[in-house]
């Protein structure tokens, strides 16, 4: 009976591995860009905070810099529960400050929703909101390239995401590779077959009056996939702009990475188990494979974690001979699975070329597969944590400029 739940799983986990294997393929090429248009669209900045006195103005100085009238923009700080000089760091730089204190009700979510409803009594209004976080830097075309999406149709935008510090620690590195894979063979091929892409928490762009009809209401671990799930509910899809640039910091130690990968795991199983369900047969009644891949995607976290226990179930199985042999799908077709297996490996050296990564990147690939077999007791953790909605905040500390990391490209 075991033998068979066991396969009934595989086969299941193997459907969804092959379906997104099958997405990457429709990454490998770009379409051709949209049409461009002059500055139309105003927005605002707004840049969450708390405690960032060592990275936010170099955000602020790189703002400043953008490649887009001055007079469309404003950037505003949410100086969240800070007690450092965050706010007054901002003031000097010549943006809003809006200092917001609230223990209680901590996190990006709680003040990005209180921060629109302050924004929303401000005599000026704007077309377009965007969210940044304090550690970031972006091109200096971002905005222009958001106004262009926005002019052609979008209605929600996520930035191409890359890292700053791709290179401070092993840890890092393997961020990088991921982003690039995400972008490169994720969301691109979500893009060009016209399903919705997913929010990654920062280089964000809504239009105002989708955010006024809709409201905020993402309050949760993971803001940003919550918002993607209201939107795609909605029939709004999110849609991915691969060349406008955010690059974000990563932490650079195991630990740091596995707290916050931990808060991410948290808030993913809290969104699938609200979101899942809805989705899913609402994508089934009207047809609709932007709803089902979503849904899929919200069920992520369960097929980490399934996945994995399954596999050290078939593992420990096979150390111990001397007990029932449990049957994999391996076993079955090995080498139909061995090809699968090799894809699935290659998908990220092939990210990596397409991209154009730095060969000293490369060498990380050793260590990638660390990386990614430590997202299995995080999971597990989470799924038995889940209930825990304490916000915890990932330290800030590479003062990176644009400049800085330009010129290391063109060296």
């Amino acid at each position: 009976m075991l033998d068979y739940f066991l396969l009934g799983v595989q086969v299941i986990l193997a459907m969804i591995g092959a379906y997104q294997l099958f997405l990457t393929f429709f990454g490998w090429y770009r379409r051709e860009p949209k049409a461009t248009h002059a500055p139309q669209k105003s927005f605002a900045i707004l840049v969450a905070a708390h405690n960032e006195e060592q990275v936010v103005g170099a955000l602020l100085d790189n703002l400043k810099k953008l490649d887009y009238p001055k007079e469309l923009y404003d950037v505003f700080v949410i100086c969240d529960n800070c007690t450092d000089s965050t706010a007054q760091i901002s003031r000097s730089k010549g943006v809003y400050a809006c200092e917001r204190s609230n223990p209680k009700l901590r996190g990006k979510g709680y003040a990005i929703e209180w921060m629109l409803k302050e924004l929303w009594k401000m005599p000026r209004s704007y077309d377009a909101i965007v969210m940044l976080d304090a550690d970031n830097l972006v091109n200096p075309d971002y905005l222009s390239l958001m106004n262009n999406d926005l002019i052609n149709g979008s209605r929600v935008i996520q930035a191409y995401l890359d890292t700053k510090n791709p290179h401070d620690s092993w840890i890092t590195a393997a961020y990088a590779i991921t982003y690039w894979y995400c972008n490169r063979l994720w969301q691109l091929p979500r893009q060009n077959l016209g399903l919705a892409n997913f929010l990654g928490g920062t280089g964000m762009c809504f239009e105002t009056n989708l955010i006024k009809e809709i409201g905020w209401g993402a309050t949760s671990l993971v803001e940003d996939l919550e918002f993607t799930m209201r939107c795609v509910q909605r029939g709004v899809n999110p849609t991915f702009n691969y060349d406008a640039k955010v690059f974000d910091e990563k932490p650079l130690t195991f630990k740091a990475s596995a707290r916050q990968r931990l808060r991410w795991m948290q808030g993913h199983f809290d969104v699938a188990r609200r979101y899942f369900f809805p989705l899913f047969w609402k994508g089934l009644k009207e047809g609709s494979w932007a709803k089902l891949d979503t849904a899929i995607y919200a069920l992520n976290v369960y097929n980490v974690l399934i996945g994995s226990v399954v596999t050290l179930i078939l593992w420990v199985n096979l150390l111990m001979p001397g007990i029932y042999s449990l049957k994999s799908l391996y076993d079955y077709a090995p080498s139909l699975f061995m090809i699968i297996g090799a894809l699935s490996f290659i998908q990220f050296p092939l990210a990596l070329i397409i991209e154009k990564a730095t060969w000293k990147t490369y060498a990380y690939l050793i260590t990638f597969p660390v990386f990614m077999l430590s997202w299995w007791p995080i999971t597990v953790y989470a799924f038995f944590t889940q209930n825990n909605k304490q916000w915890s905040h990932t330290e800030h500390t590479r003062v990176i400029r644009l400049e800085e990391m330009q010129s290391k490209q063109v060296s």
